[in-house]
């Protein structure tokens, strides 16, 4: 499967502001690029409190991407039970954990390899 490269930067922008939206926390972006065997461009990696809240950054993620980047996501998991939700936008795939669960997998700490960057809530 090709991977889309045109757009990353609208696509990521608005996947952040959309976690933001809804107060996600500890958003990472993890750029991929400079890997030789990987999945994606981008992981967005954030979470939680509560499944509740979960929820509601898929939600804002996805209404917030179709409406400034005009993409929807090619697959989504995790909906049933909101402890761990991707949204894989084939370039970009964003992570939403139950903080529970983001510190049990450690996600990040797979790809220490990549460029890792704390985002930060620019309407704060």
């Amino acid at each position: 499967m090709k991977k889309r490269s045109d757009g990353a930067e609208v696509l990521l922008s608005s996947v952040i502001k959309g976690i933001f939206e809804k107060k996600g926390q500890n958003v990472l972006k993890i750029d991929l690029r400079k890997l030789e065997n990987r999945i994606t461009d981008y992981f967005v990696i954030c979470s939680a409190p509560s499944g509740t809240q979960v929820s509601a950054i898929y939600d804002s993620v996805d209404d917030t991407v179709r409406k400034e980047a005009g993409e929807k996501p090619l697959h989504i998991e995790g909906l049933d039970n909101c402890f761990w939700v991707l949204l894989d936008y084939s370039n970009v795939i964003v992570h939403v954990f139950l903080e529970e669960y983001r510190n049990f997998y450690s996600l990040e700490s797979l790809w220490a390899d990549a460029t890792i960057e704390a985002m930060e809530d620019k309407l704060q």
